[in-house]
């Protein structure tokens, strides 16, 4: 009888959760295979030291069930970037502690760069033959991952943006003068969040009027023609923009006010583009401009969670620990759309080689971006729709969400 150890890694979402409660709960059914089942505490920078949970101790039935439905990572999350090097004295560290734990399955929820940590644990588990089975869970708000359909945290941030955007366009057309709203959603390399605002239009041309995505050059005075051509037909125009929309020499529009700062993979931290497009607005047309970001709120709102999202996500971490059973390891659950044309929407897990997933990002295709760049398809419409469905059963306490918090 072997032990599970689970961790968190990378930016939380509405329905990590649900994972972590998949993977705990299946662990749990298979008592005759499995001991205990751990969880890292901030990931595996946490676990290295010492830091990790009995969740078979920790956690009630009951408190097992509010898990599914509480937004933000419970068990604490990082940014931890193993080392390149597989003879790094980091491996044999870690390996020793799975050993004493006697570990014999590991997951790991979370997007691109957890999925490298998976690859190079079991490449490195492959080379000292460590029985020990390594699964990564996906998750990630960006929908970036390649090889599988769409990633769990996608649907509920899709959600809270199409709703979102609603209301911002029905506060923003109560005045008759001319006025422009900028609202910058998340998105480096990928406009698949950015995308989801179309879904708020209630009839074709219907605001947001203009949509901007990182998979298509952004220039400045096309934008400016854009924006005219959009004002004469109408009065309020709201514009939906990635924070990593970037001019054709690749320089982020955001780098136009300011340098960019770099967080701990690389990875340019973008924030600012509307604020660079609000001052561009104002003094190139003069009139009422405003930029709203609505940063975190995208992936930590649990009150407009897609049902749909979060058994998914449930899903994922049940078929991760299943996968694990049978004696399969160095894989992503990847999800397949097995409905055909005309059916109602139906989802599959699949295993995925994680060496084929990390370090590489799925962008929105080209030709589901329309108008000149400034527009989305109803391609992309079919495709998001599916995946915002449903109103989750949530557990309410004087007026407010009840959500598990770590003791």
């Amino acid at each position: 009888m072997k032990n599970v150890i689970v961790g968190q890694s990378g930016g939380p979402t509405a329905v990590i959760n649900a994972s972590l409660y998949g993977v705990v709960k299946e662990a749990l059914a298979h008592g005759e295979e499995i001991g205990h089942v751990y969880g890292m505490v901030h990931g595996i920078e946490g676990f290295l030291n010492g830091q990790y949970l009995d969740l078979g101790k920790e956690l009630t039935a009951e408190e097992l069930e509010r898990l599914k439905l509480t937004p933000a990572a419970y068990l604490g999350s990082c940014r931890f970037k193993l080392p390149e090097d597989l003879g790094a004295e980091f491996y044999p560290q870690v390996f020793a502690r799975f050993e004493e734990l006697e570990i014999g399955y590991f997951f790991y929820i979370g997007g691109n760069d957890s999925m490298d940590t998976v690859s190079k644990l079991s490449r490195y588990g492959a080379q000292v033959g460590s029985p020990i089975r390594f699964i990564g869970i996906p998750k990630t708000i960006d929908n970036d991952l390649i090889e599988t359909d769409h990633t769990p945290g996608f649907g509920s941030a899709a959600k809270y943006v199409a709703s979102t955007v609603r209301e911002i366009v029905l506060d923003a057309t109560v005045y008759c003068q001319k006025a422009v709203t900028i609202i910058e959603l998340m998105g480096r390399h990928a406009g698949w969040l950015t995308a989801a605002s179309v879904l708020a239009r209630k009839y074709p041309g219907d605001n947001p009027v203009l949509i901007y995505l990182p998979e298509a050059d952004f220039d400045l005075e096309q934008f400016a023609r854009d924006l005219e051509a959009a004002l004469e037909k109408q009065n309020c125009v709201i514009v939906c923009v990635s924070e990593g929309i970037s001019d054709k020499d690749g320089t982020f529009i955001c780098e136009y006010g300011s340098e960019a700062a770099l967080d701990n993979f690389g990875h340019k931290m973008l924030t600012g583009c509307g604020k660079v497009l609000e001052q561009f607005v104002r003094s190139r047309f003069g009139v009422k401009v405003r930029s709203v970001e609505l940063n975190v709120s995208q992936r930590c709102s649990g009150m407009v969670v897609s049902a749909t999202d979060v058994e998914e996500a449930a899903r994922a971490g049940v078929n991760g620990v299943k996968m694990a059973l049978k004696g399969t390891t160095g894989v992503m659950v990847g999800f397949a759309r097995v409905s055909g044309a005309g059916e109602a929407y139906r989802m599959e897990c699949r295993a995925v080689d994680v060496d084929q997933v990390c370090n590489r990002e799925k962008a929105v295709p080209r030709e589901w971006i329309t108008g000149d760049g400034n527009d989305i398809g109803q391609a992309f419409i079919d495709y998001a729709l599916p995946l915002i469905q449903g109103e989750a059963r949530r557990e309410m306490e004087d007026g407010l969400p009840k959500y598990l918090y770590r003791k």
